[in-house]
């Protein structure tokens, strides 16, 4: 990715880092190296773990992605985490070893000029009834403090029980079910007052145009996951252009 605008942000999401994909962890270590360093900021917009048990968690991994994220943080490029779906419970703790900021679920950030609301995405797909009914769940300040005080272990326990149940679930819906519903994307547009919308979650990187009722038109930026590809939302001033890199560090459009 070159970057011939000297003002650019950067948009990721949907990484969902483990132990058991190493590839994909180089691949984002070597695009905090690589690709960031000029940036404005960098806004990773949730499920950049594939699950989060815990600030306490001692698994390797963490702790060196903390370290390149605060490195990063540390020559002056601002990182900022919109909880995911797999990461939710991700707090304070860690976000301060990483250098990163935690953001409110739907946050409006201002990029060179335009007013852009930026999110995780899940919360767009009402047709899941489902899942959002869980999502109101876990949610809950109280349910989440129970949790992160339960042993280590049980977490654990907890979290392999969630992936059996997640992946036989989305085995059984639709694609249309786990889409975000088109019809709601005008009413967040219009609640929060802009015409921008940055998400991930769906792994269906694209570029939508939605009609708005007051006549204009909304424009919503898909972030995709990195299972097969990098995929990076740059914006500067002059465009905003999605782009895609193999995990083998060959540029792929």
């Amino acid at each position: 990715m070159n970057h011939l605008d000297h003002q650019y942000t950067l948009f990721i999401a949907d990484l969902h880092l483990s132990a058991q994909r190493p590839d994909i962890t180089a691949a984002f270590l070597r695009f905090l190296r690589e690709q960031t360093t000029n940036a404005d900021a960098l806004y990773i917009l949730g499920d950049l773990f594939e699950v989060w048990i815990g600030d306490d968690n001692p698994e390797p991994l963490l702790d060196e992605v903390a370290t390149a994220l605060s490195q990063l943080a540390q020559r002056g490029v601002p990182i900022y985490f919109c909880h995911g779906n797999r990461d939710f419970l991700l707090k304070q703790q860690y976000a301060k070893r990483a250098g990163m900021t935690l953001l409110a679920a739907n946050t409006v950030v201002n990029l060179y000029g335009t007013p852009t609301l930026v999110m995780h995405g899940d919360s767009l797909c009402t047709l899941d009834v489902q899942y959002q009914k869980f999502r109101r769940w876990w949610d809950q300040p109280w349910w989440q403090w129970l949790i992160l005080h339960s042993p280590l272990w049980y977490r654990q326990h907890l979290a392999r029980k969630a992936r059996r149940k997640s992946h036989a679930t989305k085995m059984a819906k639709t694609a249309t079910i786990m889409d975000v519903t088109p019809e709601e994307v005008p009413v967040v547009l219009q609640r929060f007052q802009v015409n921008h919308l940055i998400h991930g979650h769906t792994h269906r990187p694209a570029v939508h145009q939605h009609p708005l009722p007051n006549g204009d038109v909304g424009h919503r930026y898909v972030l995709g996951d990195w299972y097969e590809q990098c995929s990076v939302l740059t914006v500067s001033a002059k465009q905003w252009q999605l782009q895609f890199s193999s995990l083998a560090n060959e540029q792929a459009e």
